[in-house]
């Protein structure tokens, strides 16, 4: 198991100065060996988001609603992996634990931002998607390009209308535990648990966990509902493959993406008894595995993409002067 600095629980209630961190269970013996993986997975969801990014932004053809989405999912895994590794790299680097309240809230802050942004943007490309099938022929009249720039703000403005307030809010909460997260980073639910009993700032906490996380999966699955319910009524078994592929990625961005959350969601709240370890990893696989496997199932699944891609990476063919 990790270990910490010495440190003294408080007999009564503090401000939190700092905060503790676990790092990988097993690993505090020899924290630079941890290193070379965070790194690889890093660069490799940079390297992907950013191909994806470049390819979207260069190629007027694909300035469409499909790819505006993925161009946003593409900004959201970049920024959750970028926002993670601070705290990441100093454990596996020197094995740093102790982490200032102003760093940690700030880390926080972006984390989760980009957390509801990827789970606001999956959401709306499952929107797309059930208008796309369900809706065909009325599809380029209800999602031009002004809805969809108006669906981008409201979900900038989600995103930071519902964060902007936290950290100020933990901030100034009275802790009455000791400062000891549960993860290798600072997530907000880590740190409400640590505030004394009646902090009202906790009611906050939960109605931003519930009205993103909670509602987000509800909505995306009532689409592929009706989207289940169009497909069973085409007359091939062909169209429905064909129609079927449209959603194949998406669908395993919205797994990838939930599936571990929900997994620590119950694990916690249920009290299930798992080891350390696997707890952690656990929460590794949420937050670092779709940067990672996101652009690689989008440049797999859409022909479009995969395409440009291969097409941006061939060398340009120079014509001899005569």
């Amino acid at each position: 198991m990790s270990t910490f600095p010495n440190q003294t629980a408080p007999n009564n209630t503090s401000m939190a100065p700092t905060f503790l961190l676990v790092g990988m269970p097993g690993l505090s013996a020899v924290p630079s060996w941890w290193t070379i993986p965070l790194i690889t997975i890093y660069l490799l969801s940079a390297l992907g988001n950013g191909t994806i990014l470049w390819v979207i932004a260069l190629d007027p053809t694909l300035h469409r609603p499909m790819y505006f989405f993925l161009f946003l999912l593409s900004v959201s895994d970049v920024g959750l992996a970028t926002a993670l590794m601070p705290t990441l790299l100093g454990l596996a680097f020197a094995g740093v634990h102790a982490v200032p309240a102003s760093a940690c809230l700030l880390q926080m802050f972006f984390v989760h931002v980009f957390s509801v942004m990827e789970s606001s943007v999956l959401l709306a490309m499952a929107l797309d998607r059930a208008l796309a099938i369900c809706r065909p022929l009325h599809y380029p009249k209800l999602l031009t390009s002004d809805v969809v720039s108006k669906i981008g703000l409201a979900i900038a403005f989600r995103c930071l209308g519902l964060h902007l307030p936290l950290p100020f809010l933990l901030a100034h909460m009275p802790y009455c535990h000791p400062q000891v997260l549960t993860h290798s980073y600072c997530l907000h639910p880590d740190i409400v648990h640590l505030a004394c009993p009646g902090a009202w700032s906790a009611v906050y906490s939960l109605f931003v966990v519930l009205s993103a996380m909670g509602l987000d999966p509800l909505l995306i699955f009532f689409s592929y509902g009706l989207i289940g319910r169009v497909l069973q009524g085409l007359g091939s078994s062909e169209d429905r493959w064909k129609a079927g592929q449209t959603c194949a990625a998406h669908l395993s961005a919205v797994l990838l993406f939930y599936v571990p959350m929900i997994l620590l969601a119950l694990i916690d709240r249920l009290r299930v008894p798992v080891p350390q370890p696997a707890h952690t990893l656990l929460s590794y696989v949420h937050f670092l595995l779709p940067p990672l496997i996101n652009p690689i199932l989008y440049s797999v699944k859409m022909k479009e993409i995969r395409e440009r891609i291969l097409k941006r990476l061939q060398p340009k063919k120079v014509a001899c002067a005569q």
